[in-house]
């Protein structure tokens, strides 16, 4: 595993580059989205409107986080469960979504879309959000405010702590470490 470093927006050079199991920092700007708002997102898609945020490039991370205490820029930022936006990430990847942060296993629809469309699936650590919430230097709310803490923002981020799970290639952290448990036991 290597350590590389990567700033948003995503170009499909950056990805193609990227393999499962890379340790990387990501720097630039991502956009924190969850459930509710990726249902808005795909009915925007449905309807031929345009998203309330550039989307070409883009890295969406799965998280709804807590309001900040006062002198921080926002509260604990701990990665959400991924397959819950798996209906709706098919269609955004498909109009130029590079990147997506969470936790947990991809659909197969999700994969197939990401090596057609050249993109890549990053997870942050669970139950470390205080942790990550260091890495994020901006938080400003860019749609659907009256989603709470499920409202789209856009993050300004140095150094964010991620690893390669699913590469462009089919490459597949999880299923290698699998792989690598099952000839242990043998």
């Amino acid at each position: 595993m290597s350590l590389k470093q990567v700033t948003t927006p995503l170009t499909d050079e950056a990805v193609a580059e990227l393999r499962a199991g890379d340790r990387v920092l990501i720097s630039g700007y991502i956009y924190a989205a969850r459930d509710a708002a990726h249902k808005r997102l795909y009915e925007l898609l449905q309807k031929g409107e345009e998203l309330p945020f550039d989307i070409e490039g883009a890295v969406v991370y799965y998280v709804g986080p807590t309001p900040p205490k006062p002198g921080q820029v926002i509260g604990s930022a701990g990665p959400t469960t991924s397959g819950r936006m798996d209906p709706y990430t098919p269609a955004l990847i498909r109009v130029g979504l590079k990147g997506m942060i969470g936790k947990g296993l991809r659909s197969q629809a999700v994969k197939d879309a990401m090596k057609e469309h050249g993109a890549v699936y990053f997870a942050a650590v669970g139950g470390a959000g205080a942790l990550i919430a260091k890495s994020i230097v901006e938080s400003e709310v860019v749609a659907y405010e009256d989603l709470g803490a499920e409202a789209i923002r856009r993050l300004r981020v140095e150094n964010f702590p991620v690893v390669v799970v699913n590469d462009r290639y089919g490459g597949d952290l999880y299923e290698e470490g699998r792989a690598r448990y099952r000839l242990a036991e043998e």
